[in-house]
């Protein structure tokens, strides 16, 4: 069973920077999407970025898009979500997900993944 680690979330100031790193337990190359997903109170989840097995395909969602950027490094287990330009609105609990899906589209609908970590939480205020 697929196990997903995410970490690097924090408190941060309007305009400042993190990154986020979501470690697997495996992610042999060809095998899974990953994706990031957040949940702010009393809000749905969304998607926000995705990544493709071999890195080919990337996908961020409109609020994120020049903000946001989303790699991985299979050799080291590990995608990151280097978030830059924060605003408020990014507070949220983050979570990355995987799918089985190699050189697929990585979609942003959060019923298509599979495998979840348990989140980092991400506070953006002044």
């Amino acid at each position: 069973q697929l196990q997903l680690v995410e970490s690097g979330g924090g408190l941060v100031q309007p305009g400042g920077s993190l990154r986020l790193s979501c470690a697997a337990s495996e992610l042999t190359s060809d095998y899974y999407v990953i994706g990031w997903f957040r949940q702010a109170p009393g809000k749905e989840r969304e998607g926000v970025s995705g990544i493709s097995s071999s890195s080919s395909s990337t996908n961020y969602a409109d609020s994120v898009k020049g903000r946001f950027t989303i790699s991985r490094d299979n050799a080291k287990k590990t995608v990151y979500l280097q978030m830059n330009s924060l605003k408020p609105e990014d507070t949220a609990i983050y979570y990355c997900a995987a799918r089985l899906g190699g050189i697929s589209f990585p979609s942003l609908a959060s019923y298509e993944y599979d495998y979840w970590g348990q989140g980092t939480q991400v506070t953006v205020s002044s």
